[in-house]
């Protein structure tokens, strides 16, 4: 099984935005090192909780810092950008780090109302164009003319570069066909709701046509993982995260709580309930464990990659979930 890292730059009690920008840098590196196949940062705007608010600029120094593992965005929230202007960032990049470079996007705003109006300057953002969006900037990425007639009276330079792999994020099926009419990558984040079936991504490869971005279907399904050398040091680390999710579900941003902050938060009966259903959509335990059940998911659902999202408060925790599935997996 191939496996890549997703990434927040997630700031955790007592860190700041630079330490969080900083432990990306340093898990890339070792992603690098232990053979997985790539490593994307997310977008989010209008939290203290997430420092990767641009990630095509982080990206740009993880490739410089990478020597084999692919390097991307998962996602560019396209409702805030130009296709003009994703194009010739992500060629741009591609130019800097040819056949290394992926262009993830997601439909989202990646943040609250109030960051998408300040994206915006106060403009309504279209919110019904993101297919014809992404299908303008892959033209123009690929030196194409789009149809559309605001972008096709210019190009988007540097030209005749290495173009990036592609990918169209979705977490509720409804990009699966686009993904495939387009001939991209599609890349399903199962930890953001669950709701993953055999139907979506067998609906992406079999509708789906190749392209100059992929010649073949692709499918990466995102998990949030906790994984330890003991199932009960994995429940430790991963309290924190339940509870995040906990308060994410109830409206309320803050950072993540440390171990044994979490030990110590006063949950009721209804919260503990809560955070066991929602277990689903976090897997927790040994890196066998987690591992089995991972190969027992590709198995039956088909898809080519996991990628792992994991954010324990240390980041020495955090760098041996990594170390550990790259063991029991690659």
């Amino acid at each position: 099984m191939k496996l890549s890292v997703l990434d927040q730059a997630p700031i955790t009690s007592g860190n700041t935005a630079l330490e969080a920008l900083n432990k990306a840098e340093e898990l890339a590196v070792l992603a690098d090192e232990l053979g997985y196949s790539r490593f994307w940062m997310a977008e989010h705007h209008g939290t203290n909780g997430y420092a990767s608010s641009a990630p095509e600029i982080t990206i740009a120094r993880l490739a410089a810092k990478t020597k084999n593992i692919r390097i991307g965005t998962g996602g560019i929230m396209m409702m805030h950008y130009s296709p003009l202007k994703m194009a010739e960032v992500f060629k741009t990049l591609s130019a800097f780090s040819p056949g290394r470079i992926d262009f993830g996007v997601g439909r989202a705003p990646g943040g609250d109302r109030n960051a998408m109006y300040a994206l915006s300057e106060g403009r309504q953002p279209l919110l019904d164009n993101m297919y014809e969006k992404l299908d303008t900037t892959l033209k123009l990425i690929n030196d194409e003319i789009p149809n559309d007639r605001l972008y096709n009276q210019t190009i988007a330079t540097p030209s005749g570069v290495t173009l990036p792999e592609a990918w169209l994020l979705g977490s509720s099926g409804n990009s699966a066909l686009e993904a495939a009419r387009m001939g991209v990558g599609y890349s399903f984040a199962q930890f953001f709701m669950g709701g993953m079936t055999k139907e979506i991504l067998d609906q992406y490869k079999d509708n789906f046509v190749p392209s100059s971005f992929m010649q073949k279907p692709e499918i990466s399904v995102a998990y949030l993982v906790t994984v330890a050398e003991t199932k009960e040091e994995a429940e430790f680390e991963a309290l924190p995260q339940d509870i995040a999710r906990l308060w994410l579900m109830q409206g309320k941003s803050t950072n993540l709580l440390t171990p044994e902050e979490a030990q110590n938060y006063p949950l009721t009966e209804t919260d503990k309930r809560v955070i066991k259903d929602n277990r689903k959509l976090h897997l927790v335990g040994t890196a066998k464990e987690v591992a089995d059940l991972l190969k027992e998911e590709q198995e039956y659902y088909g898809f080519d990659e996991a990628m792992i999202c994991s954010i324990p408060h240390s980041q020495q925790k955090r760098l041996d979930v990594y170390r550990l599935l790259a063991k029991e997996l690659l």
